[in-house]
């Protein structure tokens, strides 16, 4: 079965990123005290991922992602869209590499704090991930799908610097997807992230 889920989820996120702030903007008045609703954030992330499966052949994957919230007031919750992508060279002893990208959505819970200062939240993220590269290539038979279903659950901490800027101090989740891999066609990663949120 293939997906395609991706490209929707890319098309769904571009769109969003274009209009929402401007439709905030022409529906809203302009007030230095309105409540901020909608949040570009982009940040560095790392991935801990493994393979063989049931060992610890352990890589490493590296990249960025970029995320669009918008508050659902009066509530405490966030709609989320999330564009991840990171890579990893020279894998195991045969030197595979692999190209992941993952496109998810989903809903985000913010934690009620005293301070303004600092944002903590949890989310839960659904969508689809991408496999490339010679490890996802080289598999014997090679994998027949390359884009699977993918889960991402976590939660992470905002520290607010100025009333538009926040520094996304770490975003920590776990994160699976179900590539064929003759074993159990499961993978389990540690997935962190740091970077800048925009509010709007």
């Amino acid at each position: 079965m293939r997906l395609t889920i991706p490209h929707s989820l890319a098309l769904l996120m571009a769109v969003a990123l274009v209009t929402s702030p401007a439709a905030a903007a022409q529906t809203q008045p302009s007030s230095a005290g309105q409540p901020l609703r909608s949040e570009l954030a982009f940040d560095y992330t790392y991935i801990r991922s493994n393979a063989p499966p049931g060992g610890c052949g352990c890589f490493n994957l590296n990249g960025g992602s970029g995320s669009y919230a918008w508050d659902l007031r009066p509530t405490r919750f966030a709609l989320v869209g999330e564009v991840t992508g990171t890579h990893a060279g020279s894998i195991g002893s045969g030197a595979y590499n692999l190209t992941l990208t993952a496109y998810t959505a989903g809903v985000r819970y913010l934690v009620p704090v005293r301070g303004r200062a600092l944002r903590p939240f949890g989310q839960l993220l659904i969508g689809a991930a991408h496999g490339g590269g010679s490890l996802v290539e080289g598999t014997a038979p090679p994998a027949r799908e390359r884009t699977v279903f993918t889960a991402n659950l976590g939660g992470g901490l905002d520290l607010r610097v100025a009333r538009h800027f926040s520094i996304r101090l770490i975003d920590a989740s776990y994160l699976v997807s179900v590539f064929q891999n003759q074993v159990n066609d499961h993978q389990s990663n540690l997935r962190l992230s740091a970077g800048a949120a925009f509010r709007f």
